[in-house]
């Protein structure tokens, strides 16, 4: 697998990442800049976004809310008349909240609106430029297991991320036909991480969780390998798991279970055996 365009995160080339205020985007935009590049912080205005530019030196802060395709344009305009052009897009931005099927209407826009549109807009708001750039550059969508495994308890979250996984194989299937290995897309799928979201449900981080840091060291080392999925372990949960869980949800169709058999009374049986043997 090609690994050309890791060349984008060198020195005083610049990066873009949304959901930048806190948890793993503050961490990524602070790696970002120790490897020398420039560094814009995209988040909503407040607080914990002045608190994170002022913790970057050199780095910009420009607030937004990424659901709004046309707040993303004009982002994407300014970032080019007095930044220049983008080498590296971390598209970041997530909330939690959501809920199941029959959650209100509101808050089903208001996960999709920044879970999966923000994700589109800010891939069709800079990417465009970034081909036509000539030069390495690589693009990070922040994914998430729900999205693959589709845990019950929280659906809007599990569509959003799905949906994220699938534009994301697609944009990568484009850069590679339009750029070939120059510029590349990769989905970042982050295990049990200790966040904003997680914080919010509970009141210090649980062992079982990973620190933003680790998660963004491992992007780091798979993003130079050249990998796609960047599917993260936890202090919980091993790579191995995580492939058997992912390879049983894709039985559930080969199979024809019922759907998330994973979860229903006639098969969660037969899932715990597949898991142990």
């Amino acid at each position: 697998m090609s690994v050309a365009s890791f060349a984008a995160v060198a020195p005083d080339r610049l990066a873009v990442v949304t959901g930048a205020a806190g948890g793993i985007g503050l961490a990524a935009a602070r790696t970002f800049a120790e490897v020398g590049m420039r560094v814009v912080l995209v988040d909503r205005p407040g607080e914990a976004l002045d608190e994170a530019i002022a913790s970057i030196h050199g780095a910009t802060a420009l607030p937004a809310d990424v659901a709004d395709r046309a707040t993303m344009d004009a982002l994407a305009r300014t970032v080019a008349e007095h930044h220049g052009p983008v080498s590296v897009l971390m598209n970041n931005a997530g909330i939690g909240a959501g809920g199941d099927v029959f959650e209100d209407a509101a808050a089903w826009d208001e996960v999709l609106g920044v879970n999966l549109f923000g994700v589109l807009n800010g891939v069709q708001a800079f990417v465009p430029a970034m081909i036509d750039a000539d030069a390495p550059a690589l693009i990070i969508n922040t994914g998430s297991k729900q999205g693959i495994t589709q845990p019950p308890g929280n659906t809007a979250y599990n569509v959003s991320k799905a949906s994220v996984k699938a534009l994301t194989e697609g944009l990568a299937y484009t850069l590679r036909e339009r750029t070939g290995d120059r510029v590349s897309a990769h989905l970042l799928v982050p295990g049990f991480t200790w966040t904003g979201m997680t914080a919010s449900r509970l009141s210090e981080k649980p062992a079982a969780a990973w620190t933003p840091e680790q998660v963004v060291t491992l992007m780091m080392e798979r993003l130079a390998r050249g990998d796609f999925y960047i599917l993260c372990p936890d202090n919980e949960t091993t790579l191995e798991q995580d492939a058997k869980r992912i390879a049983w949800a894709a039985g559930d169709l080969i199979e024809n279970r019922p759907a998330l058999s994973r979860w229903h009374p006639a098969w969660k049986d037969a899932f715990a055996r597949f898991v142990q043997d």
